[in-house]
């Protein structure tokens, strides 16, 4: 485990998130890149990346444990988590429509084991809270 310079304790979990949401962020360009509409290819290859990590950033619940605290957009809990599952959703999506059916798999696999791991966190998240 390490901490942080805010003092949060950062764990495997949190690492495993981590290169969940930038591999992601890569397959969102990449697909973007790939699309067969010519010079379009390299506005997509950097808009949708750029719009998922916007909305990942921005609508977050004030207070989430597992971030900095801000939240620029304040979202219930419940909106949180699914835009979480279409964030990673759509990254499966893209990724399937690729062909690439055995990283598919593994992601798929991950963001299972992720939010498994992360089962407090989605109590907390759907779960009443007190100001």
């Amino acid at each position: 485990m390490v901490t942080s310079k805010e003092g949060k304790n950062i764990g495997a979990n949190d690492l495993l998130r981590l290169i969940l949401e930038l591999w992601a962020l890569v397959v969102f360009g990449y697909w973007g890149l790939n699309q067969n509409l010519g010079i379009l290819n390299y506005v997509l290859m950097l808009i949708f990346p750029i719009m998922a990590a916007v909305v990942w950033g921005v609508f977050n619940v004030p207070n989430d444990p597992s971030r900095s605290g801000g939240a620029p957009v304040p979202v219930p809990g419940a909106i949180r988590l699914l835009l979480e599952f279409l964030f990673f959703g759509t990254a499966i999506w893209v990724m399937y429509t690729m062909g690439l059916t055995l990283i598919v798999l593994a992601f798929g696999i991950l963001v299972i084991i992720h939010y498994i791991l992360a089962h407090k966190r989605i109590r907390w998240l759907l779960g009443p809270k007190t100001d």
